[in-house]
């Protein structure tokens, strides 16, 4: 339920300010560990987060509990979330 009622806080946050973009970053490694960044943005405001781990490490502008929610999104989605980073070459930004 709790998963839910997160889900749905992250849609009336998008609502609420008209859209909330997402942008993943292709996977990243160091010190043989895998990660890739998560960025929200408003127009107004920016957070981003770090995923496995599924935390913030950045924000300007959204609240705590807002935090939280992006926060549960991410754990939430975190399958798609890393096969969207898994599937960004970063060579085919070049080849354009």
């Amino acid at each position: 339920m709790e998963w839910i009622d997160k889900q749905n806080s992250i849609e009336d946050m998008a609502h609420k300010n008209h859209e909330l973009n997402m942008s993943v970053s292709p996977v990243c490694v160091k010190d043989g560990k895998q990660y890739a960044f998560v960025t929200f943005s408003d127009g107004k405001r920016l957070a981003e987060g770090k995923i496995p781990a599924c935390k913030i490490i950045s924000n300007d502008g959204f609240g705590k509990d807002e935090v939280e929610q992006l926060e549960a999104y991410m754990h939430k989605e975190l399958q798609q979330l890393k096969k969207m980073a898994a599937g960004i070459r970063i060579i085919d930004a070049f080849m354009k």
